[in-house]
């Protein structure tokens, strides 16, 4: 997820850049329509945010499961040493994604700040 998450970031990255080529300039302002280029760059932006938020809560609603099987399994087994050694790693990843949803929201905010 963190790989797909930071490719996925890239188009935020890019904002400023994009408004930079995308945005005419006076000897080219007949030619583009910023208005335009402005709303597909908007919508854009909001398709890919959309995305990663979905992305990452499935992530965590999967990963939860998996958490919450686990340690009804360890309830059961508690001297298995490898069930919680997979608890605790997948624990580990459950935080990890709920921490990946806030950074997400900073981003979100970071992009429209750039955008207004």
């Amino acid at each position: 997820i963190q790989e797909l998450l930071r490719v996925m970031r890239t188009i935020d990255d890019r904002i400023v850049h994009e408004l930079n080529t995308t945005i005419p300039t006076a000897s080219f302002v007949g030619k583009v329509d910023p208005g335009q280029t402005c709303k597909e760059l908007y919508e854009s932006l909001m398709d890919a945010h959309t995305k990663r938020e979905r992305i990452i809560k499935n992530c965590i609603s999967q990963t939860s499961a998996v958490v919450k099987t686990l340690k009804e399994e360890r309830e059961k087994a508690h001297e298995d040493a490898a069930l919680l050694k997979q608890l605790r790693k997948e624990q580990t990843k459950l935080k990890l994604m709920q921490s990946e949803l806030n950074v997400e929201e900073v981003v979100n905010d970071r992009s429209w700040k750039v955008l207004s």
